[in-house]
């Protein structure tokens, strides 16, 4: 049994949730950054409703009974927060490679290939598991880690449905379960862009988030891509 190395870092970046939003290129490099800076300029109750909402994943009746508002107002406050967010965050022009890249990954992901997995990574390329302290650095480690945990023995187990989050490409992760006829929910996948390369995967194993994107628990399901 292969055993995956120890994460590196320190984990302070662990707590960053995925934000759905109506972007059409790569984030800056500091996306995560500027989604911070945007949200400290909303106001307070404007930022909270959006918090409860969009971060914490409570319901409408409950933003509103824990804001002290009726729904309609605090639908209002969370639709002001949203449009204040959008307009705050930039929007660089799309890169040229992303989307291929994006679906190259997707395709390896689908087959089971983490040898084209890592072929699409930079050197210093990080693997994070949020919101879990977990983050493996460079491609060396990544690889591994994708070898003997994610795939192991090369087994196709997943299923990727397209989305995009904090302005950049992701997935909607499904565990394959072909006996149920059914791909069940296993979190978010969140790629970094870089040139044609991919400097960081995020996974959010939690699938709270995923209504958020539009994402349902379970699909039917489909047949695993062609080996490659």
């Amino acid at each position: 049994m292969r055993r995956a190395r120890a994460p590196g870092g320190d984990g302070s970046w662990a707590w960053l949730e995925p934000y759905p939003g109506p972007f059409t290129g790569p984030p800056a490099p500091s996306m995560s950054l500027a989604f911070i800076a945007a949200l400290q300029r909303l106001p307070p109750q404007e930022r909270a409703a959006l918090v409860l909402s969009d971060v914490l994943g409570f319901c409408a009746a409950e933003v509103a009974e824990i804001l002290g508002r009726d729904p309609d107002e605090a639908a209002c406050l969370l639709a002001r927060a949203r449009a204040g967010i959008a307009g705050a965050l930039p929007r660089p022009a799309p890169a040229p490679d992303e989307d291929a890249v994006a679906a190259r990954f997707a395709g390896a992901f689908d087959r089971g290939d983490v040898p084209g997995i890592a072929a699409l990574l930079t050197d210093d390329a990080r693997l994070r598991l949020r919101p879990l302290p977990v983050e493996y650095q460079g491609k060396r480690a990544a690889r591994h880690f994708l070898a003997a945990v994610a795939f192991p023995g090369g087994t196709t187990r997943y299923r990727l449905l397209v989305t995009r989050a904090n302005g950049q490409p992701a997935f909607g992760c499904y565990l394959r379960d072909p006996c149920a006829g059914i791909d069940r929910a296993c979190g978010l996948v969140v790629l970094t862009v870089a040139g044609d390369r991919i400097a960081a995967i995020d996974r959010f194993v939690d699938n709270s988030a995923l209504p958020r994107f539009g994402l349902p628990r379970a699909v039917p399901s489909a047949p695993p891509g062609p080996a490659g």
